[in-house]
């Protein structure tokens, strides 16, 4: 397919100037574009070339540019439009409708500057007229187009009339490589984009940034566009023809300047496919990267210590825990380092799968470490390890950022001497000084909060590579998973063990919070204990949030004077974290107001009400990590969410976690709603930034991408084989450099 080309115009009208030579109804000869340099093929050093290499881009402009990731002539080439507007009609003046937008091709009879009685404030009014008729158009602050619009001289103008005048939005001086667009100087430096590249044709409408008008950027892109032959063809050519792609540089020509509107989906879905394949073929060169590295301990077969631990569980392992365990046990057994993601629904037991991946360890002989990203969850996955260790004589440490000097002193000589076997932490684990002498096992927990270069420090923590097992709580779609952490084996939990009580949630209103505080305090009173969750910390004059600490004062004064109130939260010293969940866990305390630091680790059988303060706050599988928190005893469970969601969006995510119990099903709700960029947040490890694919609507794309990669590595059985040309450098090129860094613990 050719990308490029010129849309045609319709006569303006009986009368009507004759558009330029160079206008053609779009801008001049796009085919042009690349017929110019089809069969010459730039060097592709010259993608490489600086913004500053273009004209009239200086330092300062250069520097705005590369705030929003543009450097060089191929980012320009990358850097697609959001929205394109048709302005392929020229409308006579004589047929203009009230409110509609419209583009103009018309001649200027009379141009004068406006004085007004504001100093700031400089009107240019001009008559123009073409056969149809004839119409004022007026421009703000722009006193210098008083000269340049002479009688005579033609404009295409796009915008929209009131019906007394012409309010251009985007304007051109034909033939005279002049344009405008909302105020914008005329291009003063050579000859400048072709006529028509603002006004005429399907008109781009790329992303900007501050001190960047969004017409710069379009001529900055025309310019690159000549560079387009020079781009990589990743694609083989016998998949591009088994889908009928255009190729690289037609689809990339498409996509920013297309003739027709129709050209715009070929375009696109060739580009989404191109970026989704790259990104799984990345994915499986990071595998087989992994597994030609260093080679790991074999583990062999589970012996009696694990088994013995199994039996003394105080409960049954579910089906999928045991499944688990046999996944787990394969991966134990190779000396290619396990590489497996853990994820499951709330309350599904991944702690116990975890500990029995870091028992195998020990019972070979060697250390397992758990790394978790907050220091609250470390010490919550430190006192259930215990608990799950109760009665052996397993040792076991904690270290974070507030472990005293003297004791962690103690933890490094015994992890580096192997007297230590298992040890839970936070990002101190990775820190040079922590040295372990046999370490097989590590689990990371909530992975996607760690960057990828933090948990590679953890990976050199030993000798052999330590078999790795990422955690997490939280439900992710199958879509996501595929690109977020598609070079993972994956372990689902979904079974929840025996017992477990369903949880009936209502999303409420301010007028009945009373009736809500009363069923709370009828729970209270039959003995059971109650979560109360607020979004913020403290009291912030920004945010109209409920603060756990002035909210714990307040429900200790009134509400719940009756009964004993604690508050946790994220910031408090670890020792009054601990006596807080200890009072809470005893049952001293009947109520705990708290952050979401108690999202996951938390288990309290006999807490059985949870009221959320704030509910739109929180992300929705957020909300449904909270709500697990209750429903693990044997009492009917309630969860009340406070919240006055603004807009449609926001109140279907809240009615979902009342309609759905099931994480897995919540979460593809969760990005069908928000999108893969909210749902795990665009800068957590793992998650690409694509350009032009969107999930979940590509999905079936993606689907379709990763099922061709895996009939090629089949075939071929590498990703380097001669047949598939610059497939490795077009991987290497577009996400060898993904280093997403992690969010905010």
């Amino acid at each position: 397919m050719s990308a490029a080309g010129s849309t045609a115009v319709p006569a303006a009208g009986a009368g009507a100037p004759e558009p330029p030579p160079a206008f053609g109804g779009g801008p001049a000869d796009r085919e042009g574009l690349l017929a110019a340099t089809h069969g010459v093929r730039p060097p592709r050093s010259r993608i490489a070339r600086p913004l500053t290499d273009l004209r009239g881009v200086g330092e300062k402009i250069a520097a705005a540019a590369a705030r929003i990731g543009l450097v060089t002539y191929g980012d320009l080439i990358e850097h697609y439009p959001h929205d394109w507007v048709d302005r392929s009609v020229v409308t006579p003046i004589g047929e203009l409708v009230a409110g509609r937008p419209a583009t103009v091709l018309a001649e200027v009879r009379t141009a004068r500057l406006r004085p007004t009685r504001r100093r700031n404030l400089r009107i240019v009014e001009a008559t123009v007229f073409d056969g149809s008729g004839s119409i004022a158009v007026a421009w703000f602050n722009q006193a210098w187009l008083a000269d340049r619009l002479k009688p005579g001289v033609r404009l295409l103008l796009s915008g929209r009339t009131d019906g007394r005048s012409f309010r251009p939005d985007a304007y051109e001086i034909v033939g005279a490589g002049g344009a405008g667009e909302g105020g914008t100087d005329p291009i003063r430096d050579g000859p400048g984009p072709p006529a028509g590249l603002h006004t005429t044709g399907i008109v781009p409408v790329h992303p900007s940034g501050e001190g960047l008008r969004v017409q710069r950027i379009r001529e900055w892109v025309w310019t690159a566009l000549a560079l387009a032959p020079a781009v990589i063809e990743p694609l083989p050519a016998a998949l591009r023809a088994r889908h009928g792609f255009p190729g690289a540089a037609d689809a990339r020509v498409a996509m920013h300047f297309p003739r027709r509107r129709e050209d715009l989906g070929p375009a696109r879905a060739r580009l989404a496919y191109e970026e989704l394949f790259l990104h799984q073929a990345a994915l499986q060169l990071r595998r087989g990267e992994r597994r030609s590295g260093r080679a790991a301990a074999g583990l062999g077969e589970p012996g009696e210590q694990v088994a013995d631990w199994i039996d003394g569980l105080p409960f049954a392992p579910t089906a999928d825990q045991r499944r688990a365990f046999a996944e787990i046990d394969a991966d134990l057994a190779a000396t290619e380092p396990m590489q497996r993601l853990l994820m499951g629904e709330v309350g599904s037991g991944k702690t116990v799968v975890a500990l029995y991946a870091m028992l195998r360890a020990l019972e070979s002989g060697r250390q397992a470490a758990l790394m978790a990203p907050t220091e609250t969850l470390a010490e919550q996955h430190f006192a259930t390890l215990e608990a799950l260790l109760a009665g052996s004589p397993t040792p076991i440490g904690l270290l974070t950022g507030s472990t005293p000097t003297a004791r962690r002193r103690e933890i490094l000589g015994r992890l580096e001497s192997g007297e230590l076997p298992l040890i839970v932490g936070t990002h101190a684990l990775i820190e040079p000084t922590v040295r372990f002498a046999r370490l097989a096992v590590a689990v990371v927990d909530e992975q996607h909060r760690f960057g990828v270069r933090q948990r590679r420090a953890l990976d050199e923590k030993g000798g052999d590579a330590p078999h790795v097992l990422h955690m997490t709580a939280t439900p992710i779609p199958r879509t996501l998973s595929l690109t977020a952490f598609g070079d993972l084996d994956v372990t689902v939990l979904r079974e929840l063990p025996a017992g477990r009580r369903p949880i009936r949630t209502w999303l409420v209103g301010e007028e009945r919070r009373d009736g809500a505080y009363g069923f709370i305090r009828d729970r209270l009173r039959e003995g059971r204990q109650a979560y109360v969750v607020c979004p913020l910390v403290s009291e912030s004059e920004k945010e109209e949030a409920k603060a756990a600490t002035s909210e714990a004062e307040r429900l200790a004064r009134g509400e719940f004077s009756d009964f004993t109130v604690e508050v946790l939260h994220g910031q408090m010293p670890s020792a009054d974290k601990a006596r807080a969940m200890a009072r809470f866990a005893d049952g001293t305390a009947d109520v705990l107001v708290a952050t979401s630091v108690i999202e996951v680790g938390i288990d309290v059988a006999n807490a059985s009400v949870m009221l959320i303060e704030g509910a739109d706050r929180f992300g929705l599988s957020q909300l449904h990590q909270l709500r697990g928190r209750i429903g693990r005893g044997e009492h009917d469970s309630q969860c009340i969410l406070f919240a006055d969601p603004e807009g449609e969006r926001a109140r279907a995510r809240l009615e979902a976690v009342v309609r759905e119990r099931d994480g897995f099903e919540l979460a593809e709700v969760d990005l069908n709603l928000r999108g893969e960029g909210e749902v795990l947040g665009t800068r957590q490890s793992g998650l690409p930034r694509f350009r032009v694919a969107t999930l979940p609507e590509d999905a079936p794309i993606l689907a379709t991408a990763r099922t061709d990669l895996i009939a090629i590595l089949e075939r071929t059985g590498s990703l380097g084989a001669p047949e598939l040309g610059p497939l490795i450098d077009a991987v290497r090129e577009r996400f060898g450099d993904e280093r997403a860094e992690p969010i905010a613990a």
